[in-house]
C-alpha cells in the first residue's frame, strides 16, 4: 500500500529576490539537496513554494526552508553544509510529547568574538549544559558529532568572559610515541600536526591573528600529554582531545592535573583505538572508573548525531554493524565493552 501524497502551499516573506536565490542556491542545488533529503519533491515560482510528498517529510520541509530563509537575513551565504546541518536539527527535533530535557525554543548558545554556535540535537545539548554544570566532563562517540568543535568554542567563551585566564589544548602523540624529543622544531611544531582540528576551530571563533597573539602570550598553550606530569592547572580550561589514546596511568595522571577554577573536558572515540595491541584505553577504564563519582559528566554520543556528509553518519552505523557481527570487534576487547555502553546512551 503506497503512503498517500500530503501537498503544502508555503509563501516565504518578504518576497526578496537576492535572498530566495541564496535559498535555492545555485542551479536549485539546495531545494535538490533538501528533496532528496526528506524525500519530498519541492517546486517554486518566486517566493511561493509547493511541497508534496508523506505529511512528515513535508512538515520537515516547511520547517528547513522557513529556517533557512531566515539565516539569508541576516546575509548569510546558505552551503551545502548549512542546509545538512538544518537538515538533521530538523529531523533531531523532539516530538511533542517527548520528555526532552531541553529546551528547543530557547537553545543554549555558546558566544565567541566571530561567531554563536548553537547546540544541534538532545546529545549537542547535553554536552554543552554538562561543560556548564561539571568541572569534569566526557564527550564519547564517533568522529564528526562536534565533540572537540563545541568543547573549544566553550573553552572560548569562558575565556572571554573571563571565567578562565587560559586554554590548554592537550593530545596524546601516539603516532610519535610520545617520544617528541627526536622530532624537529620547538615544542609548539612538534605537537601541532597532532592538534590541526583544535587549532582550525580556535581560526574560527578567535582569528588566525588573535590566536597566534594568545599563543605567544601563553593565555593559549599547546602541550603533549606526555609534559602534563607534576604540574596543577588552576583557572584554566583543559581540553584533552582524542583521549582513547591514553592509557589508564596518562588517564589518571591528566585528571588528577585539575586545580581551582578549572574545566576539563575529555573527548574521544572508543572505536578508533591506536595503542599498542595488548594496551588498555584510559578513555574504556576511566568510564568504570568514574561512573558513579558526582561532579562528572558523561555524554554519549551515537551515530545520529553526526553532523558531517550524510556519507559519514552510513559509515559509522556500517562500522557498528560490521563489530556486533564480528567475531573480534575493531578496536579488540575494549571496543567490544564501550560499544554497549554507547548503544545504552
Amino acid at each position: 500500500m503506497t503512503t498517500p501524497k500530503y501537498t503544502q502551499r508555503l509563501v516565504l516573506e518578504p518576497d526578496n529576490t537576492h535572498r530566495l536565490a541564496n535559498l535555492c542556491g545555485r542551479l536549485n542545488e539546495h531545494l535538490l539537496q533538501i528533496e532528496k533529503a526528506l524525500a519530498v519533491k519541492i517546486q517554486n515560482r518566486g517566493n511561493e513554494f509547493k511541497l508534496t510528498g508523506s505529511k512528515h517529510a513535508v512538515e520537515s520541509g516547511n520547517l528547513v526552508l522557513n529556517k533557512l530563509y531566515e539565516a539569508t537575513a541576516d546575509k548569510q551565504v546558505l552551503s551545502p553544509d548549512k542546509v545538512h546541518l538544518s537538515l538533521k536539527e530538523v529531523e533531531e527535533r523532539p516530538a511533542p510529547n517527548s520528555k526532552t530535557q531541553y529546551n528547543v525554543d530557547k537553545p543554549l548558545i555558546l558566544k565567541t568574538p566571530n561567531i554563536s554556535i548553537k547546540p544541534r540535537g538532545e546529545h549537542q545539548h547535553e554536552y554543552v549544559d554538562s561543560i556548564h554544570r561539571f568541572d569534569i566532563n566526557f564527550g564519547i562517540g564517533p568522529a564528526g558529532t562536534g565533540k572537540t568543535y563545541l568543547a573549544v568554542a566553550a573553552a572560548v567563551e569562558a575565556l572571554v568572559r573571563d571565567q578562565v585566564q587560559r586554554i590548554l589544548l592537550v593530545r596524546p602523540a601516539v603516532e610519535a610515541g610520545e617520544k617528541l624529543g627526536f622530532l624537529p622544531g620547538d615544542l609548539t611544531q612538534k605537537v601541532d600536526p597532532y592538534l590541526r582540528p583544535l587549532y582550525d576551530a580556535l581560526y574560527e571563533m578567535l582569528g588566525v591573528e588573535r590566536v597566534g597573539r594568545l599563543i605567544e602570550k601563553n593565555v593559549i598553550e599547546i602541550a603533549p600529554l606526555a609534559y602534563m606530569r607534576g604540574r596543577t592547572l588552576n583557572n584554566s580550561f583543559i581540553i584533552l582531545d582524542e583521549s582513547q589514546n591514553t592509557t589508564t596511568s596518562q588517564m589518571k595522571m591528566f585528571l588528577t592535573r585539575l586545580g581551582f577554577g578549572s574545566t576539563a573536558v575529555i573527548t574521544g572515540d572508543v572505536t578508533q583505538i591506536d595503542l599498542p595491541k595488548g594496551t588498555r584505553s584510559g578513555l574504556v577504564h576511566v568510564t568504570q572508573v568514574l561512573k558513579e563519582i558526582e561532579g562528572v559528566g558523561f555524554t554519549w554520543f551515537d551515530s545520529k548525531d553526526v553532523v558531517r556528509h550524510n556519507l559519514v553518519q552510513r559509515i559509522v552505523e556500517a562500522y557498528d554493524r560490521y563489530d556486533q557481527k564480528s567475531i573480534t570487534p575493531l578496536g579488540g576487547q575494549d571496543g567490544k565493552q564501550d560499544q554497549s555502553h554507547e548503544r545504552d546512551a
